[in-house]
């Protein structure tokens, strides 16, 4: 068994996806018989199933397997959190980084797990402000902080490949609950994550 399957196994469905993804070439115009496309459509359905993985897991278990008390109530930060996703209206992707705060209410959370959360959610077919509400719903619901913000920058390949064809623009969306409805505790982590480019 390969490393990439150890680390990623594939889901029940996966021929059938071939399947429809051959289909989908013909339809196009091709001819999946030339040697380039004869594994072409199992590579996608593989690909595909590993860009959805996010629906296969459970995003508030993850942040309770490391969860700690701890007697701190200052924000903690973690910032650029790199993430890939696929607009679920084109199915091309979006890319950006994540930048999620929280303030702990007598429990903390393993720093990797934050990244994990947003790795999960982005793992779906998404739009940019639903993904960035489940990430803030799920901290907020899972270790019930004093409060939670998360800011989302992302580049949109459905804006740069087609349609408008705008290569540079990018798209900002934002959450909060509890101590960040504050407009000074917003600006304390909006002045802390400012430094950073995509």
């Amino acid at each position: 068994m390969s490393q990439e399957t150890e680390l990623q196994p594939y889901r029940e469905g996966l021929d059938e996806l071939a399947e429809h993804y051959k289909q989908v070439l013909t339809l196009l115009g091709e001819d999946t018989e030339r040697e380039g496309l004869l594994k072409t459509p199992m590579r996608v359905a593989k690909a595909m199933q590993v860009l959805t993985r996010g629906y296969h897991m459970d995003a508030h278990k993850v942040l309770t397997e490391a969860l700690f008390k701890e007697d701190y109530s200052q924000m903690v930060i973690v910032k650029d959190i790199n993430f890939f996703s696929l607009c679920e209206h084109h199915m091309l992707p979006f890319y950006g980084k994540a930048h999620v705060a929280y303030i702990p209410n007598g429990y903390i959370t393993g720093l990797s797990k934050i990244a994990r959360v947003v790795d999960i959610y982005a793992h779906r077919l998404q739009v940019q402000e639903r993904m960035t509400q489940q990430i803030k719903d799920c901290i907020q619901e899972t270790l019930k902080p004093l409060g939670v913000m998360v800011v989302v920058e992302a580049k949109h390949m459905c804006m740069q490949m087609r349609g408008i064809e705008k290569q540079n623009s990018i798209t900002t969306t934002s959450d909060f609950s509890g101590a960040f409805n504050q407009a000074k505790t917003r600006q304390e982590f909006m002045n802390l994550i400012h430094n950073y480019q995509i």
